[in-house]
């Protein structure tokens, strides 16, 4: 089973499920706003990837919360993704144990095809 993680306004998350539907793979939509994800997801991602792919430093809500001023550490980093959702890279793709974090075409065709 295919799990998508994000928000139904991101424009990755729109292509995301744009070639689930094309490709007539099934996927579940998890929207972070209606069903956050808390800090053992969190935990559970970064042992399948780090802390660089997950966190989103070109976000808006980055920016609104003036994080580059803050330097936070990657222990910082991980606790404020529980917190704050959005700061998570979308989408989150989870697939027969793995991990796919953003929207590469060519990346989902060689995975889900």
């Amino acid at each position: 089973m295919i799990t998508l993680y994000g928000i139904k306004s991101c424009d990755s998350v729109k292509k995301a499920m744009k070639f689930f539907k094309t490709h007539n793979l099934q996927y579940e939509f998890v929207d972070f706003k209606q069903t956050p994800v808390d800090a053992a997801k969190i935990a559970l991602w970064l042992e399948k990837t780090d802390i660089k792919t997950l966190f989103n430093a070109r976000s808006t809500t980055y920016r609104t919360l003036k994080l580059k001023e803050k330097n936070l550490t990657p222990q910082e980093q991980q606790e404020l993704l529980a917190q704050e959702n959005l700061l998570i890279k979308r989408p989150i793709i989870e697939y027969n144990d793995q991990l796919v974090v953003a929207f590469n075409e060519t990346l989902y065709k060689d995975i889900f095809l």
